[in-house]
């Protein structure tokens, strides 16, 4: 019966066993070995692909259809030394690859599953079991193992098996006394190419700058793709020299010329950071650090230039005491130690309280107390600044719950402006706390304003929805233009104490602080001058019409609340 026919009868009634296993590509077999006679089932020519199934009759006939690169064969399977029979027989499985078809070249891949039995000798004398075709899911799994090694655009190792050689190199040199060197290359403005010349032409760029580094690479080296944009490269036996001479091989082979791709020529760079080891590095995770932080370092100097790490004795004592500053500002917010201190602002003309402008606080273990500016820099720097936010937004939110007659300010870091974690802290707080986003005033300095205008204008959007108002502080430092600052659309700003501190003395400052007071009014905004520490500046900046004072001269920060020890409560700030 011809397949067209099988399968005409098969939509029509039920199947045959034989069609059934033909259907999932199983084929059925029993094989003496004492005569190596081999029987196959019905099915075999079509799931093999052997047009004479007298070929593969025997034994040794199958065995002339397998591929020689095949590690394992069911002979192998069978003969396997050590198992024994104790009269239900030997299970065996194994994978092998056949060449069928008319021309020997269909490369079908088997899984072969049965049982042999021994004869009077013990050895195996008759095996049976079923052939299963498997070459989509080999196929599939080859893949699967290629790109768990090697990347899919370049062909080169991929991270894993580049740090698997990284790690043998480093390994060798440490146990013979040698020397190794590593590489991070990055192609440099992938951004700016996608957008000029459309997306997708990175990756042609990418796959160039891959093979334009491995021509020019020592033999015995190894080449991977580190991450998106940055390859690696392994260099055994390498000396310092041997390091700069490597990094300015690759530099050249990739600037020399242009990178031709589907959307015409492109010119590429690349930046280079390297680390010698065991010399500069004693561990995989070293080399790997240093070697960013000295691309780092080349980027930051001139792309298209490399830079070899260097021992830097002020760099790890700066990052030492980042790590120790780290735990103090965890433990201070695990242990709450975060305080607040409250300088008075006043209102120029009656003296009268404002407000209070709530400030950061740490208190030591020891019980001394660390200011903000202390503090603050460094949080940025190292992302903690955030939790520092979160924790004071809390407590000024209690105080004024606590004080219905309370308003204040407070500081937002930039790092917050665009928090969502932030944003839905101070909502809950304030949702839950009727009356309270009335009473508060939200401080952003000029400088974080204008690097994101868009931001900003988000940010000051959201927190007038919620009630609060905003203050642009430490303004004049920035240079905010009177088109930006319009278009923003706070309520206050408060003047840069570094041009209040000297108006008396300072011709340029008084024109400067004059001319901001000027813009405020102008735009009906309020005023406030920070740093205020004589009467005369007071006087001065009464008779410009500034709203407020803050400083010296009307009240230090402290920790004390006046209005929880019997003090009058702070008076209405003027709108």
């Amino acid at each position: 019966m011809t397949r067209d026919a099988r399968t005409a009868r098969t939509a029509a009634t039920a199947a045959e066993p034989g069609d059934v296993l033909a259907s999932i590509g199983l084929v059925p077999y029993d094989w003496r070995l004492d005569t190596d006679t081999l029987t196959w089932g019905a099915n075999a020519a079509d799931v093999l692909h052997v047009s004479d199934l007298a070929r593969i009759a025997t034994g040794r006939g199958y065995a002339a259809f397998l591929d020689p690169k095949n590690a394992s064969t069911r002979y192998d399977a069978v003969m396997q030394e050590g198992a024994r029979d104790y009269g239900a027989g030997v299970p065996y499985q194994t994978e092998y690859c056949l060449l069928g078809g008319r021309d020997g070249a269909t490369r079908l891949w088997v899984e072969d599953n049965g049982r042999w039995f021994a004869g009077p000798n013990g050895r195996p004398a008759r095996a049976h079991g079923v052939v299963r075709i498997i070459t989509e899911r080999h196929d599939h799994d080859e893949r699967l193992a290629y790109l768990s090694r090697f990347d899919g655009l370049t062909g080169e190792m991929n991270r894993n098996a580049l740090t698997d050689a990284l790690t043998t190199s480093l390994e060798e040199a440490l146990k013979y006394r040698g020397s190794c060197g590593f590489l991070l290359i990055a192609v440099d403005n992938l951004a700016r190419i996608n957008e000029a010349y459309g997306f997708g032409v990175a990756d042609e760029v990418i796959a160039s700058v891959g093979r334009r580094i491995r021509s020019r690479m020592r033999g015995g080296d190894v080449l991977g793709r580190f991450s998106s944009n940055k390859f690696g490269v392994v260099l055994n036996t390498c000396t310092p020299d041997d390091l700069s001479m490597a990094a300015d091989r690759f530099l050249a082979a990739v600037r020399e010329d242009v990178v031709q791709t589907a959307n015409g020529p492109v010119a590429a760079t690349i930046t280079i950071g390297g680390v010698a080891a065991p010399r500069h590095a004693r561990t995989v995770a070293e080399i790997l650090a240093h070697a960013q932080e000295s691309l780092d370092s080349a980027k930051a100097k001139r792309r298209g230039s490399f830079i070899a790490y260097r021992p830097n004795v002020e760099r790890e004592t700066l990052r030492q005491e980042n790590v120790r500053a780290t735990d103090k500002i965890i433990a201070a917010l695990n242990e709450r130690r975060i305080l607040l201190a409250f300088e008075p602002v006043v209102a120029t003309a009656t003296r009268h309280l404002a407000f209070h402008e709530c400030l950061m606080r740490i208190r030591r273990a020891d019980g001394s107390i660390v200011p903000a500016t202390a503090v603050i820099p460094i949080a940025e720097q190292l992302g903690l600044v955030r939790l520092i936010d979160h924790r004071v937004i809390e407590l000024v939110t209690a105080e004024l719950c606590a004080a219905p007659a309370l308003k204040a300010s407070v500081n937002v870091s930039p790092d917050s402006i665009t928090d969502p974690d932030w944003w839905a802290l101070l909502g809950a707080q304030l949702r839950a706390r009727p009356g309270v986003a009335q009473r508060m005033i939200l401080e952003i300095t000029e400088t974080a304003a204008i690097q994101n205008i868009d931001d900003t204008s988000g940010f000051v959007t959201r927190a007038k929805d919620l009630g609060c108002r905003i203050a642009i502080d430490d303004f004049g430092a920035g240079y905010t233009s009177f088109r930006n600052l319009r278009r923003l659309g706070v309520d206050m700003i408060k003047i840069d104490g570094a041009f209040v501190q000297n108006l008396t003395r300072s011709e340029d400052d008084r024109v400067f602080v004059r001319t901001l007071v000027e813009l405020g009014r102008s735009l009906k905004l309020q005023t406030v001058a920070e740093w205020v520490q004589d009467e005369e500046s007071a006087a001065i900046l009464s008779d410009w019409g500034c709203d407020y004072l803050q400083g010296d001269l009307v009240g230090r920060a402290s920790l004390e609340r006046p209005w929880a020890v019997g003090a009058a409560a702070p008076e209405t700030a003027a709108r």
